[in-house]
């Protein structure tokens, strides 16, 4: 009788027998052991702005190495990076102590652990995080938050940053769009928000999940955690498998005003005039995002009016 092996890291709960890959094709069974079939590859790897993760509250203006694997927990019919999250390759073979090492090189402040989806990629995370806060860089995650709680709280205490994907804010969008559940999702934010930086992103596809209720109804939910967030809310283009057409700006800028009665820092991905920061309370610009970053701030606050800028005085 061939022996069958749970792979117990994400809620899928993948029962694999020898050889066999699980949800994400990241993950296979061997010798009755569940093993990483990505560990020591990566998939990706770029010097990139901060604000392209996007984090707009945490170190504005610096560049963080980001790095990444293949496979995802998830299967979105629209994934803008299928490329390397819907298939397993042999990648670029990296150790945890050279992406360390890569991590404080140029002007980087770290390691972004990103672009396909980083928790599957867990082993890598975990041997490398602890080796880049030794040499006292930060370590950012950009994920959909798809893990059971025992890893996720092993990682936390080497993260100083998150942004992760809530793709919708019903259970239909997740179990019929991505393979997931929405539950799973919302239980990871409520962990990671109290104990690390955390921004929230959701791509906004017409028809699917861009109903005022449900934008309203996740900002009420991103406002009652028990600690603040930003909200990026980003315009959708046709990718992969879907040809739904583009989010109109117009509808986007509305949903915009509707998460702004709910909560003070939310941002307009992907199209232009949605990413500067304004003060909460007086209305002032305190950070213009262009080909610079110009900051308006003193002591991480609003140089008007004195108001506190969450997250600004982490620097």
């Amino acid at each position: 009788m061939t022996e069958v092996v749970e792979c117990d890291l994400c809620p899928h709960h993948c029962k694999l027998a020898e050889g066999r890959t699980g949800f994400c094709k990241a993950r296979t069974a061997k010798g009755g052991e569940i093993i990483s079939l990505t560990f020591g590859e990566v998939a990706s790897v770029h010097l990139d702005p901060i604000e392209k993760k996007p984090l707009y509250h945490f170190f504005p203006g610096s560049w963080i190495l980001s790095a990444g694997g293949y496979g995802c927990n998830l299967k979105c019919f629209y994934c803008q990076n299928h490329e390397i999250s819907q298939k397993v390759e042999p990648g670029h073979k990296v150790s945890p102590e050279q992406l360390a090492r890569f991590s404080e090189e140029d002007e980087s402040i770290g390691i972004c652990f990103t672009y396909s989806e980083p928790l599957v990629w867990y082993e890598m995370i975990a041997r490398t995080a602890p080796l880049v806060k030794k040499q006292g860089g930060k370590v950012l995650l950009v994920s959909n938050g798809i893990i059971e709680e025992k890893y996720l709280e092993n990682l936390i205490p080497f993260l100083d940053a998150a942004n992760i994907d809530i793709k919708g804010f019903t259970e239909e969008f997740y179990r019929k769009h991505t393979g997931g559940k929405l539950e799973w999702v919302l239980r990871t934010v409520e962990k990671l928000a109290p104990k690390v930086h955390t921004e929230i992103t959701t791509l906004v596809i017409p028809t699917l999940n861009d109903s005022p209720d449900e934008i309203k109804g996740l900002a009420s939910w991103l406002a009652k955690l028990d600690a603040p967030v930003a909200w990026h809310l980003s315009r959708y283009f046709p990718m992969y498998q879907c040809d739904i057409p583009p989010t109109e700006e117009k509808k986007l800028r509305e949903l915009w005003g509707l998460a702004k009665d709910y909560l003070p820092y939310v941002y307009l991905g992907n199209m232009a005039g949605g990413n500067n920061t304004y003060c909460p309370q007086c209305g002032s610009e305190v950070i213009k995002r262009g080909r610079e970053i110009t900051m308006h701030t003193k002591d991480s606050k609003c140089q008007r009016c004195g108001k506190e800028i969450w997250g600004i005085g982490l620097q």
